[in-house]
């Protein structure tokens, strides 16, 4: 049987059941990669020694009479984790070599349910790009079109699912790095709530891995189907057990609903910086289309929707300040001086960049206060709805453009020319508030291209938009394995 393309929940019960061992499809993976990655380059870091030692090991508990719920399950995980003994570089030249001594905490907690970890998977250099390349490991292609992304920055993770590569992964998100490349892939992934998940030790290479909880940023799961994402989120869930989780567990509280008729879902397709594709919209349509045929109550408009314009303005100013905190002193005064020069009446996403990197902490605090007012006006919206249906990015996976300046870039939307950084506002609109995101597979473009969308749901997560994704699966057909 090819066991490749079989989900985590499925490989456990062929486990369970005597039916394969670990070993067998440990090896069976690695032969996949050695025989296929060398056109997609998602494998940046091969551990298979290990990984076959640590089969052998599942094997033998399995035969012992234990039972964990990742146990012999062969995964990937993002280059940005930390790995005892394997490199964590974040793609950036001056770390090539360094070695962290502790797992992430995440990683211990894959290791623990039994997870055999494959190796890690490609990024962009500090994590900052919507592709995946670097100048130590190279461009990660895109499995359906290897002249095109496959996202960034956990575009390696959604490759290697998308090519049979492991049957889980995890990756983080920021800027929509795990909705993203899930989207211009064809596979699942989850954007928790900020804060559900501990992320000490997915940090850049030798900064301390310290139990803080950085702002916007999550980490998060990545799979082929909606029921493996509940299923290791359930694993990455709780806090960090240096702080809360000496005192707290976490145990998600059910869906608000069961049945796709008992939904009540917002559904948007245009948003009022830039457009959205027609392959995107369609994609769009198709859900929409979904959750009436099944009886959901679907709504295109609601006077409860936070401004988008200001949530995307906002959600730049704040992902840009977090990033400059970081620079020299005086390339932060030359920004300063930059911003102070911008028209008043300059309210461009450019704009509020700049601005953004220029930020003061009391320029932080003010913008900290209106992501709160955001925050409660999403309460009021979800007292009304259950989830929120829209795009991920306005279009699907587009072709490499390694060009170094960003903002020099353009992506091409149905013929027309917008900045690249622009395309950042579908995915924070979830961002900013921290609410919880499910990536879906929706079908593919005219081209061929997998299209994808986003599940919003409720603060303070439950299971609404991952049950949403299953039923969503069931009515759409999900993840298909690229031709």
């Amino acid at each position: 049987m090819e066991w490749n393309f079989l989900t985590a929940e499925k490989l456990t019960a062929a486990l369970r059941a005597g039916e394969v061992t670990s070993a067998e499809l440990t090896d069976e993976a690695i032969a996949r990669i050695e025989r296929d990655d060398k056109a997609i380059n998602a494998i940046c870091v091969p551990d298979f020694d290990r990984a076959r030692a640590a089969a052998r090991d599942a094997d033998q508990a399995r035969a012992r009479g234990e039972d964990r719920p990742l146990l012999g399950i062969p995964v990937t995980v993002k280059e940005s984790y930390d790995i005892a003994g394997l490199p964590t570089t974040w793609g950036m030249q001056p770390h090539r070599n360094y070695l962290p001594a502790e797992d992430a905490v995440q990683v211990s907690r894959l290791k623990a349910a039994g997870a055999v970890v494959l190796g890690k998977t490609n990024v962009p250099m500090g994590l900052q790009d919507i592709q995946s390349f670097n100048e130590i490991y190279g461009t990660t292609n895109n499995p359906w079109d290897h002249g095109r992304t496959s996202g960034g920055s956990s575009g390696g993770s959604a490759a290697a699912l998308a090519s049979g590569f492991g049957a889980l992964s995890i990756g983080s998100d920021i800027a929509g790095s795990l909705r993203t490349p899930a989207h211009f892939c064809g596979v699942y992934a989850h954007k928790p709530t900020l804060g559900l998940a501990a992320s000490r030790g997915m940090v850049p290479p030798t900064a301390p891995a310290l139990p803080a909880e950085p702002d916007l940023a999550v980490v998060g799961p990545m799979a082929r189907t909606a029921r493996d994402l509940t299923l290791l989120l359930d694993i990455m869930a709780g806090p960090d057990p240096l702080t809360l989780g000496v005192a707290h567990e976490v145990t998600l509280p059910p869906a608000r609903h069961e049945r796709l008729r008992d939904f009540r879902v917002l559904v948007l397709d245009d948003h009022p910086l830039i457009p959205t594709s027609s392959a995107v919209r369609a994609g769009v349509h198709r859900v929409a289309d979904a959750l009436a045929d099944g009886g959901a109550r679907v709504e295109r408009h609601s006077p409860l929707l936070p401004d988008l314009s200001e949530a995307a303005i906002l959600y730049t100013q704040l992902l840009f300040s977090g990033f400059s905190g970081r620079f020299p002193l005086e390339a932060y005064e030359q920004l300063r001086t930059h911003a102070a020069g911008l028209d008043a009446d300059d309210h461009s996403l450019d704009a509020a960049l700049l601005r953004g990197m220029a930020f003061s902490h009391r320029d932080w605090i003010q913008a900290d206060s209106r992501r709160e007012l955001h925050r409660h006006g999403w309460r009021r919206l979800f007292a009304e709805f259950d989830a929120v249906v829209c795009p991920i990015t306005p279009t699907p996976a587009f072709p490499h453009d390694h060009n170094p300046d960003l903002r020099a870039r353009r992506i091409d939307i149905d013929g027309t020319d917008y900045p690249y950084l622009d395309q950042l506002v579908w995915a924070g609109l979830a961002t900013m508030p921290g609410l919880p995101a499910t990536a879906i597979p929706t079908g593919r473009s005219p081209e061929g291209l997998p299209v994808g969308v986003q599940l919003i749901g409720p603060m303070h997560e439950d299971r609404t938009p991952l049950r949403l994704a299953e039923l969503l699966e069931q009515k759409l057909g999900g993840f298909q394995a690229p031709r």
